[in-house]
């Protein structure tokens, strides 16, 4: 591991995640949660303050990445709602079968090394009438934008530390097993439209 992607990408990629718009979108998101939430890539904790604690009972925040984490330790420690940091990736969790009520991915299927094996094990821990909650930016239906994801995406790759442009998220949650209840696409206002493709929804086990 190169000094970028250890000491600068991580912070980079908390900044440009802790913009007011995606903020803003974050809060729209998280206060569905219900239960014993899993949340994928815990990382910097940005979610952490969007919680219900009337609604929530603890927060299991998984991610394999230490550098990410250490920008969270204090949203971690002052959370208002239980959080157990859980050091492992998306695509092999710890955790037993049917055990979660809540699945929370934001900004994080871009990321993971196998998207598919990781909705999978999501689906493994969630409860049969569990939900998921997922905000998510992606490949854009529009060729035009999406032929500039794909050219682009190499280099972005590089400078946000293994995120990538071009993963189609519903596709991804479909072929994975679950059946989309609710979901908005759309570009999030004020950033560049090969970065700004948005899913925003919830989907169940099908």
């Amino acid at each position: 591991m190169n000094l970028y992607s250890r000491y600068i990408g991580p912070k980079f990629v908390s900044c440009l995640c802790s913009m007011d718009d995606i903020t803003a979108e974050r809060e729209r998101v998280i206060p569905l949660a219900r239960g014993v939430v899993l949340e994928i890539g815990m990382g910097p904790g940005l979610n952490l303050r969007f919680y219900n604690p009337l609604n929530v009972t603890r927060v299991i925040g998984v991610d394999p990445n230490d550098d990410f984490l250490h920008l969270g330790e204090a949203r971690h420690r002052s959370s208002h709602v239980p959080v157990e940091i859980v050091r492992a990736p998306a695509e092999a969790l710890p955790l037993g079968d049917d055990t979660i009520d809540t699945a929370v991915i934001t900004y994080t299927l871009c990321s993971v090394d196998d998207p598919e094996m990781a909705l999978k094990e999501i689906r493994r821990v969630l409860k049969p009438e569990g939900r998921v909650l997922f905000l998510e930016h992606g490949l854009s239906p529009e060729e035009d934008v999406a032929r500039w994801q794909r050219r682009l995406n190499p280099i972005w790759r590089s400078l946000a530390v293994g995120c990538n442009l071009t993963r189609p998220v519903a596709e991804l949650l479909r072929r994975s097993g679950f059946s989309i209840q609710d979901m908005e696409e759309y570009y999030l206002g004020g950033a560049p439209r090969v970065l700004g493709f948005h899913c925003r929804g919830i989907a169940q086990a099908s």
